[in-house]
């Protein structure tokens, strides 16, 4: 009998920021790999703006609730630093954290960025990204998600070649240039992991 394997990730943001495409990309590639996947209803989509988050379970065997248990979490995929933050008590120990380092700030009253990154950085296995910066570079700056994404697939049970053509599947409905930014977006995240 071999050991069932499993992983458990948190995806945060704000409402806008490409939560559900993260979503949709990781499970619809788990699945083409053969990997059974649960998620959670995405919560907080009803305010653009407002706090967003969604569990994503993906294992090799069954899968019993679609809900991640504090201290649980093997990856905290983040769009936003303080959601990271706000995230971290799900993570496990050994978790690695992937997160933008650019704030939105959708409050009056919200925190000092320099403390949020200090409090990130003293996470073990962390990884802080310009994603902003480089879906710039890759030619679009609504590929941010697209950074994260592929940072995060350093880390993810999926092989690469799995989340790259799933990726390319879901963005051609909108044309070749919006797949090849999407793309350039992903390489980018995923050798800053790296």
């Amino acid at each position: 009998m071999t050991a069932q394997t499993s992983q458990d990730i948190i995806i945060a943001g704000v409402g806008g920021q490409g939560i559900l495409t993260i979503c949709a990309i990781i499970g619809g590639a788990a699945l083409n790999h053969g990997l059974h996947v649960k998620q959670s209803e995405v919560h907080g989509m009803a305010v653009r703006g407002g706090a967003v988050v969604s569990h994503l379970r993906l294992s090799s065997g069954s899968i019993a609730s679609d809900l991640i248990p504090l201290g649980a979490a093997h990856i905290i995929l983040s769009m936003e630093p303080m959601e990271a933050l706000r995230y971290l008590p799900y993570a496990r120990r050994d978790a690695v954290l992937v997160t933008n380092r650019n704030p939105v700030r959708t409050v009056a009253a919200y925190p000092d960025e320099k403390l949020i990154e200090a409090r990130l950085k003293e996470w073990p296995h962390h990884v802080l990204l310009d994603a902003e910066k480089m879906a710039r570079q890759a030619g679009t700056v609504r590929a941010v998600n697209s950074v994260i994404l592929g940072a995060a697939s350093a880390f993810l049970m999926i092989p690469e070649a799995d989340m790259r053509s799933y990726l390319e599947r879901f963005f051609e409905r909108k044309g070749r240039d919006v797949v090849d930014k999407n793309l350039a977006a992903f390489d980018m995240g995923r050798v800053m992991a790296k």
